[in-house]
């Protein structure tokens, strides 16, 4: 390989290993750097060495293509450069700033994938952050990696199939699932069937795991809307709504969600163009079918780009791989698959519309959020503190908005309450939601240790 050529491939889930494979195929030795302590990614999390649980327990439906993940990277470790529990914290100037065990370094590359994955889209209620409050990834996070639940008694709220995931996730390993609450109706999910025959074999493993849940005695409920955890120093119940009648429900965890959001805080320091996806919701950055970015020599691949799951995510690196490939002049022979990914890929977002079409996003939420609703958990920033800030002031755009009520500056850098904060102000300054923008990303993209801080500061100080 040219010394000038240094492929380097940030996420090690299935999209990270899938470029990597294909970059090693074609005779790259790319550089692969993964935040997680092994790799695998969210959906195929690997559990510590002392972990009793069986990988058909552990991931249940994906049990096989988990196991052919992992034995792709297992296979290639000895041929690429492979960095985990490594944090990409900031990228400038054609290099990349790590961060392991607390020592940082830098990291030269001249073609960047970036696979960094999803995170849970949060809309607050009252009572979110009692102790026993978690998001569904942080719950998957609870039984994978640590083989515990997050409770004895759980409720999972939201929408969206991790909702389900997650839910019959718990039940199969033996936990309570005291019940299923889904904001979305069932005529909504009725409505959306013909577009998620897109994807049959995704469609069935989706009414299987309904139909599981309600065979195993779990209350299942639509068209709910969540009014407040119960609870001081744990939770105890949760109050929800339905065709206008309140509930209580006693359990002392909640796992809850509205979808998935990319990632993109790299790609935004990277200075790629973003633009509104109307079907996600969010903004994101913009690529072409093959994963090439507004900036040359970057690509985007899997969750990070959209939403489409782990079978696309697959895809989707060895894609934006084979885009790498064709631009650095490789010839790709007629081995490469490029346009029979590219279909697949198509076929997945007609999927994806269904999806969003069977789990909407609450549009009602940010007109029913109380102004005393803590928005920003880390600056303790409320719904009705966002609201006056944008009348008082004339803020009629999120970074305008953060500028003025610090919303989106605390340790989670606007991931958790950048969606929550977004939609507040559009429904007070009567905008679309696209209107009010997206806050910019900036280094660093996830706290490093105050002590590194401080001597980075003092390094580049005269």
């Amino acid at each position: 390989m040219s010394a000038a050529l240094q492929p380097v491939v940030i996420g090690a889930g299935p999209a990270g290993i899938r470029a990597a494979q294909t970059l090693l195929r074609y005779g790259l030795r790319p550089v692969v750097v993964d935040e997680a302590p092994l790799f695998g990614g969210q959906i195929y999390r690997q559990p510590p060495a002392h972990f009793q649980r069986s990988k058909a327990t552990l991931y249940g439906l994906d049990t096989a293509r988990a196991r052919d993940v992992h034995a792709a990277m297992r296979a290639m470790l000895s041929d690429i450069d492979y960095r985990g529990q490594t944090l990409v914290w900031n990228a400038e100037g054609g290099k990349l700033d790590l961060l392991h065990q607390e020592q940082t370094s830098t990291l030269a590359y001249s073609h960047l994938i970036v696979a960094t994955g999803a995170t849970d889209r949060v809309l607050p209620f009252a009572g979110w952050t009692t102790p026993g409050v978690f998001t569904l990834g942080g719950a998957q996070v609870a039984l994978k990696y640590q083989g515990c639940a997050i409770g004895s008694r759980v409720a999972f709220l939201g929408t969206g199939p991790l909702l389900y995931l997650t839910a019959w996730q718990y039940a199969k390993a033996g936990a309570q699932v005291a019940a299923v609450l889904d904001t979305a109706t069932f005529g909504q999910q009725l409505a959306a069937l013909p577009a998620l025959m897109a994807d049959p074999g995704l469609l069935a493993r989706g009414l299987y795991l309904v139909a599981w849940l309600r065979a195993h005695g779990v209350a299942l409920h639509r068209g709910v809307r969540p009014l407040q955890v119960l609870g001081e120093s744990r939770v105890r119940a949760l109050r929800w709504s339905q065709a206008g009648t309140e509930h209580e429900l006693d359990c002392d965890a909640v796992g809850f969600g509205y979808g998935l959001q990319s990632e993109t805080q790299l790609a935004d320091i990277l200075g790629c163009r973003f633009g509104f996806n109307a079907l996600q919701r969010a903004w994101l950055p913009e690529c072409d079918a093959a994963g090439r970015t507004s900036v040359a020599g970057v690509y985007l691949a899997g969750d990070g780009a959209a939403i489409l799951g782990a079978d696309a995510a697959e895809w989707a690196g060895e894609r934006a791989a084979l885009a790498l490939l064709a631009d650095t002049g490789r010839a790709l022979g007629p081995q490469a698959r490029g346009a029979t990914l590219e279909r697949q890929l198509a076929r997945k977002q007609r999927f994806r519309a269904g999806l969003e079409r069977a789990f909407p996003f609450p549009a009602q939420w940010a007109a029913q959020a109380p102004d005393d609703l803590l928005v920003c958990r880390c600056e303790e920033v409320s719904a009705g503190e966002l609201r006056r800030t944008s009348r008082e002031n004339g803020a009629t755009e999120l970074n305008r908005l953060k500028a003025l009520t610090r919303v989106g500056m605390g340790r989670c850098q606007g991931r958790v309450c950048a969606a929550a904060a977004g939609e507040i102000l559009a429904h007070c300054s009567a905008q679309p939601v696209q209107a009010v923008g997206r806050l910019r990303g900036q280094p660093p993209i996830k706290p490093i240790p105050f002590r590194l801080t401080h001597v980075l500061t003092s390094q580049e100080a005269p």
